[in-house]
């Protein structure tokens, strides 16, 4: 009987026990919490270990759009101050561009100073600050100085990594006007790797003795393609081409046979379509895109393609024969600009 009595007792004491730890778990909001702390922190590792992200995949895939696909343009300090900037009619031009405004939602501004990136925020764009450890990319950088030609370089490092994240992109400097989408020009044939804008075009879309320009591209991301800008990079330290552009290094790769090489298909764009001051298209028609190539400074770019977008919006005000009579203004500052 006793040992009956002692039995139940026990089981009693057990019993409230456990009452009381089911009431302080369960119950008082503020005392529950730390007995499902340990198992939630161990739940965030998991999906920390699962699905590692960093800040430029963050940014990337903001940015994308179908099949991971974005447009890339990178400024510093020098395009983003003074009364009317680079920036600011490069975005100018999306706003009065045929079919254009959406693309905005898929820019990835890349900044390689703190200004730069404050800017790019104050606009409310995808923004990515890219770091490098040691080097000014603030100020303006002279076409073929030194500090350019690290700029280029770096960018080129930079490129490939996104490359490599599986992402495709049109590459764009921003001294590139977007008048119509480009999407539409360009080839949509997967086995088509890299289509790169020209200085001149020679009229075969396959010459590789087209003068390429690296300021306007569309790569995707593939095998050949990582590669070719893992090799394109790794030339930076090649003593043949010390002192020489990034731009520059790639067409001398081209003429040896790199594209071949790695089984690349590689299309030159046409300047009826993708034009510049280079070899201007003076069809209003046709054009898709306007860069201020051959221009050595920004204030000469400012100023050339600020009349190129006053241009473009006397064209879209006049109907009938008077559009007809609206030309392109010439492009002086930039002519001044290499005296």
């Amino acid at each position: 009987m006793d040992y009956a009595k002692n039995r139940v007792g026990k089981l009693a004491i057990v019993s409230l026990l456990l009452a009381g730890v089911l009431y302080f778990c369960i119950w008082p909001p503020v005392i529950s919490q730390p007995c499902f702390t340990l198992q939630t922190s161990f739940n965030k590792a998991i999906i920390s270990i699962g699905n590692p992200r960093d800040e430029l995949e963050t940014a990337l895939d903001r940015a994308s759009m179908a099949k991971k696909t974005l447009i890339i343009a990178m400024v510093n300090k020098a395009y983003v101050e003074g009364n009317k900037t680079m920036l600011d009619l490069f975005l100018d031009s999306f706003w009065l561009g045929e079919d254009t405004r959406s693309l905005v939602n898929h820019l990835l501004l890349v900044t390689v100073d703190q200004t730069a990136f404050d800017r790019c925020n104050f606009l409310r764009l995808h923004c990515y600050r890219l770091v490098t450890e040691g080097v000014d990319f603030g100020g303006e950088k002279l076409y073929l100085s030194e500090e350019f030609i690290k700029m280029m370089w770096r960018r080129t490092l930079f490129l490939g990594d996104v490359l490599r994240r599986g992402y495709s992109f049109i590459f764009t400097d921003t001294d590139i006007m977007w008048l119509r989408n480009p999407f539409a020009r360009l080839s949509r044939e997967e086995s088509e790797d890299l289509q790169v804008s020209t200085d001149e075009f020679n009229g075969d879309p396959w010459s590789e003795k087209n003068p390429m320009n690296t300021g306007f591209y569309f790569v995707r991301s593939n095998n050949k393609t990582i590669a070719l800008f893992d090799a394109w990079y790794t030339m930076k330290d090649n003593y043949t081409y010390t002192g020489m552009k990034e731009q520059d290094v790639l067409t001398n790769m081209m003429g040896n046979g790199v594209f071949r090489e790695l089984g690349m298909r590689v299309r030159f764009l046409d300047t009826l379509y993708f034009s510049g001051f280079c070899q201007n298209n003076r069809n209003f028609i046709t054009v898709t895109t306007v860069h201020a190539n051959c221009c050595r400074t920004i204030r000469a770019k400012v100023a050339d393609l600020g009349a190129v977008l006053r241009d473009w919006k006397r064209f879209k005000g006049s109907t009938g024969n008077d559009r007809l009579t609206v030309r392109w203004s010439v492009q002086i500052a930039c002519y001044h600009s290499w005296r």
